[in-house]
């Protein structure tokens, strides 16, 4: 009878760690409104260009949504996912956006094209044919 109880003590503390590392890492619901996303939807895309982000993506992409997280970091990104018109072919984008605290300035991070990061110069060319379109 003892057997039983360590045999079942060494399944259940395995569980339970993983329940508990789940509970605090796990996937987590998305924030879709908050002040970091009104802030950088509100910018624009350069000073030649009075659109704004959030206009140039509603003109340019499809199925679009705005998202934001903090990563382990504490940096605060805003995240941009859509289906959008990239050389002819609708792709899945995702560009991100690293907000300072304050909201005094951002930097545009990284863009992934279906899945895949792109170089600083490809990122630099779409959002500059957002600005045109």
């Amino acid at each position: 009878m003892q057997n039983v109880s360590k045999r079942t003590i060494l399944w259940i503390v395995p569980i339970l760690i993983i329940a508990i590392f789940w509970y605090f890492y796990g996937p987590q619901e998305e924030i879709t409104d908050n002040e970091y996303i009104t802030y950088i939807k509100e910018k624009t895309i350069n000073e030649t260009s009075n659109q704004t982000f959030d206009q140039a993506f509603s003109n340019h992409c499809k199925e679009g949504k705005w998202v934001y997280f903090k990563t382990q970091r504490n940096q605060h990104v805003v995240e941009y996912k859509g289906s959008c018109d990239v050389e002819g072919k609708l792709s899945e984008v995702n560009l991100q956006y690293v907000v300072e605290d304050d909201q005094k300035d951002y930097q545009i991070g990284v863009l992934l094209l279906d899945g895949e990061q792109q170089s600083e110069k490809i990122r630099d060319d779409f959002i500059q044919t957002m600005a045109i379109q």
